[in-house]
């Protein structure tokens, strides 16, 4: 599991950096509104993800609510993403399978209870993101401006060029 949690984070780093690239696109007077919408929608997914480090490792957490006060500026907001992305990729680097399987209780921001193991954690974190990256990549194609192709399998054959060049049994003699 740990090989496939390493995998999935360094996807999800991929995905962020692409999408903040793109959003660096925009035009902040012609295009504020979607630029705000978009820079708020990741804000909420890496504050998220912060929330969900701090309950993975058993500290507190800074936050109040799912999502800041006020929107980071883009470079900002970039700069604090990639550091949670590098967290996380450590992080399933070095827990051990043992650590995954362990139940965690905790409490949401609007003060529910919750009880996930870690590795439902991690998983929650990865899908919860990937589905405002589509929104954000909804918002750029809106705009007329090709949204970064977010899909695992681009990840995987662009920062491991040699599977394009595997064959299976099946298709070679085929």
């Amino acid at each position: 599991m740990n090989e496939m949690l390493q995998t999935l984070y360094g996807y999800q780093a991929w995905a962020n950096n692409d999408l903040l690239d793109k959003l660096a696109l925009l035009d902040g007077t012609t295009q504020a509104a979607e630029r705000d919408s978009a820079l708020r929608l990741i804000s909420h997914y890496h504050v998220v993800a912060e929330i969900f480090a701090a309950h993975l490792i058993g500290t507190d957490h800074r936050y109040a609510s799912d999502n800041t006060g006020e929107t980071p500026p883009l470079d900002e907001l970039r700069a604090s993403v990639a550091a949670t992305d590098r967290w996380y990729q450590d992080y399933v680097r070095t827990v051990s399978p043992g650590a995954l399987s362990e139940a965690v209780a905790f409490s949401f921001t609007d003060g529910d209870k919750g009880c996930m193991t870690r590795q439902e954690m991690l998983l929650h974190v990865a899908l919860h993101s990937a589905v405002h990256r589509g929104e954000v990549c909804r918002i750029l194609s809106q705009l007329s401006i090709t949204p970064p192709w977010d899909t695992f399998a681009v990840y995987l054959h662009q920062s491991e060029p040699a599977r394009r060049q595997q064959r299976t049994a099946a298709h070679v003699s085929g």
